[in-house]
């Protein structure tokens, strides 16, 4: 468990990590180089970490051999609601969601906090405007998670 205590805000105790792949932790169907370390080190968190995808490139469950994460793949014309209904089976008070998809909208306003990876592959605007935190790449967002005085200092109040 990461637990999260924002001045003026909230304590929150993170249970569930929730990724989406292409475009977040993955480029073109393949993990971004150094991902597969920073989850591993993530998991020694004691969280529960999730790659939900609509699986563009048919390749998730191949490149994430070997690591601690549970993985679940959609219909590609019904990835966002189907992703929000996995954060609501988890728990949005205790789950975090990083993503950059227009699909992932849906799970960002059913998830406590909500982190927008901008990457190569760019972020949806509206995606972007409704995360609680936008970062450039996604080793920011894990560092955030892993050294949480960051998300603390960029969400007091």
């Amino acid at each position: 468990m990461i637990l999260l205590n924002i001045p003026g805000y909230k304590r929150i105790e993170v249970r569930n990590v929730v990724f989406d792949f292409n475009g977040t932790i993955a480029e073109d169907g393949i993990l971004i180089d150094g991902i597969k370390e920073k989850i591993k080190e993530l998991s020694d968190k004691n969280v529960n970490i999730y790659i939900l995808t609509a699986d563009t490139y048919g390749s998730v469950r191949e490149q994430c051999i070997g690591l601690p994460v549970k993985i679940e793949t959609f219909d590609k014309e019904n990835a966002s609601g189907e992703k929000k209904k996995v954060i609501e089976k988890l728990g949005y008070d205790i789950t975090v969601t990083i993503g950059n998809g227009r699909n992932d909208l849906e799970m960002f306003e059913s998830s406590i906090i909500s982190i927008a990876v901008i990457g190569k592959e760019g972020c949806f605007a509206k995606t972007l405007f409704g995360a609680d935190i936008v970062v450039n790449n996604i080793m920011d967002a894990i560092e955030a998670l892993l050294k949480n005085n960051r998300i603390k200092a960029t969400m007091r109040t």
